[in-house]
């Protein structure tokens, strides 16, 4: 862990930084009303230094109804009140750096709360006007106005067009690609452009060391708001050449834009949420755009050696070509955890888990094992890697969760047929009882299963083999052999193997398969399986290994 004072001459940190993903609604509740807020965050930095993160990634925190989390977003330069204060995320951002953890702040650029004012007063102007033009407002086809303007569909289900209303009668449509109380804003307005630079200046100003950027593929409509080419599928995500939404060029300029502001602070950075087809992620990490982009294609993979080994290779060296390094992540807030995913069958892996899932199949067992191998696997790689909240923990998918407690809006939007996200959403725990397992003092905002308290803090701070002193393990080994260097050559161990050494000279080798493997020579460092020691001859399935 760095001091607060090499923090101030620590270059381009983001290269090679492990940066923890804080979900604020779900990870510690300081008032004791069931929701997370900036006291329980403040309360949870010592364990944060310990563990041995670098930096903390905030997912929204600002003023917002919460219709999506937070991704609604009515005010950039206020807090929701049911977090705290722009006083206490001050004081939060100050706290993290005395420990030597920068924090970096969600920016959501694509669209806004239909509670923001620039929405308020662009329903109650007129079709045309200069409020609206901050907007997509567009009259319906048909003889009255009656169907949307076009065919695209919201992400999160139904059509991505709502008809607004004056005095009861019908009016425009406006657009939101993710629900209806997310219009999006228009990036041809060059006050829309000009308001987001100042928001990022309003963050910066105040000691944010940078950016997660929400929907970086998206912003850029095109022209005359073509329809879809309903030929290429009905996956709203899926983006194909010449796609009127997603991963447009013109969005580039103002990637630009934004990068020439952090530019004008020091030692500050971006990382995107772009999900873009394989091959045009660099686009993003050109040297006057992102400082990162999230891989997910590997967060996607279907548990395999030469899956897993090709989209490493192919990530490292993309991102070598111009200039960036890798940035790895595993699990976060929009999917299914990934000690849940790696105990389901090849195949039948969802990104937002259906209905009540395939329980069934489910070898939860076999999740964890994996979960803690693959843990290891990116600790080793190049470049930067991001925890969500609780994979320290080995926290499986609450999919267990009842109905009737359901907040995320795809649950409604997708007519109750996709579950949503609110499995990976629920409240960390803590410890061993209590109302909450000590997220808080009263019951969360969402119900934690029964088998939590055994994942919790406090039990793992008891078992010495536990995932949360695995990951502590890892994140100290890591600053030792792993942060000096870029370079992975890839070893060949066997099919089912997965293995690279680092310039350190110290390899990683998962044993991906199906059967146990001969142990690589070597001075074992660290594990993920602790029956594994110095006198093991046979490296299980699911099992890693960091050898020197």
């Amino acid at each position: 862990m760095t001091t607060d004072a090499h923090l101030d001459t620590q270059q381009e940190w983001w290269r090679h930084a492990a940066i923890y993903q804080i979900y604020p609604r779900s990870f510690a509740d300081g008032n004791g009303d069931g929701t997370g807020d900036i006291a329980g965050m403040r309360s949870r930095l010592p364990y944060l230094e310990q563990l041995g993160i670098d930096a903390i990634w905030v997912n929204p925190w600002y003023r917002s109804p919460l219709l999506d989390g937070g991704y609604d977003v009515a005010d950039y330069r206020e807090i929701a009140e049911q977090y705290g204060s722009i006083v206490e995320a001050e004081a939060f951002i100050d706290e993290a750096r005395e420990r030597g953890i920068r924090v970096i702040v969600d920016l959501v650029p694509n669209h806004v709360s239909f509670e923001h004012e620039w929405f308020v007063a662009a329903l109650a102007a007129d079709p045309g006007s200069p409020e609206r033009s901050r907007f997509h407002f567009l009259p319906g086809r048909g003889d009255d106005g009656e169907l949307p303007p076009n065919n695209w569909t919201a992400v999160f289900g139904g059509p991505a067009w709502t008809r607004t209303k004056t005095d009861g009668v019908p009016g425009d449509w406006y657009l939101h690609l993710f629900n209806h109380s997310q219009p999006d804003v228009n990036w041809e307005h060059q006050e829309v452009i000009e308001e987001l630079e100042s928001v990022m200046r309003f963050w910066l100003d105040r000691g944010a060391a940078g950016f997660r950027v929400d929907v970086a593929h998206g912003l850029m409509k095109a022209p005359g708001y073509p329809d879809l080419d309903m030929s290429q599928g009905r996956n709203p995500m899926a983006w194909y050449e010449g796609h009127p939404y997603w991963d447009r060029d013109e969005l580039h300029p103002v990637i630009r834009r934004w990068r020439a502001v952090l530019d004008e602070y020091e030692d500050r950075m971006m990382v995107a949420e772009a999900w873009v087809s394989p091959g045009r992620l660099a686009r993003y990490l050109r040297p006057d755009e992102y400082h990162q982009a999230f891989e997910f294609d590997l967060l996607s993979a279907d548990w395999g050696a030469s899956t897993f080994a090709s989209i490493i290779g192919d990530s490292v060296a993309a991102a070598a070509d111009v200039g960036s390094n890798p940035t790895w992540v595993l699990s976060n807030h929009d999917v299914v955890r990934h000690a849940t995913r790696y105990g389901l069958p090849s195949g039948t892996v969802p990104i937002l888990w259906l209905l009540d899932g395939p329980a069934d199949v489910l070898d939860a067992e076999r999740g964890a094992r994996r979960g803690r191998a693959a843990g290891m696997l990116t600790l080793a790689l190049p470049g930067a890697v991001y925890i969500y909240q609780g994979d320290e923990l080995g926290l499986p998918e609450a999919w267990e969760l009842p109905h009737e407690v359901l907040d995320d809006p795809v649950w409604e939007d997708s007519g109750h047929t996709v579950k949503g996200r609110d499995g990976c959403r629920v409240p960390i725990p803590w410890e061993l009882d209590g109302p909450s397992l000590g997220f808080g003092v009263s019951d969360g905002w969402l119900p934690q299963p029964p088998q939590f308290n055994d994942f919790s803090a406090a039990a793992q701070e008891a078992n010495g083999a536990s995932t949360l002193h695995l990951y502590r393990r890892a994140l100290a080994l890591r600053e030792e052999v792993f942060i000096e260097d870029l370079d992975i050559e890839f070893i060949e161990l066997g099919a089912d193997v997965i293995a690279f050494s680092r310039g350190s000279g110290v390899r990683c080798v998962v044993n991906m398969g199906d059967v146990a493997i001969p142990m690589p020579e070597g001075d074992l460092l660290l594990a993920s399986d602790s029956a594994v020691d110095a006198t093991t001859t046979q490296l299980a399935p699911d099992v890693a290994v960091w050898l020197r």
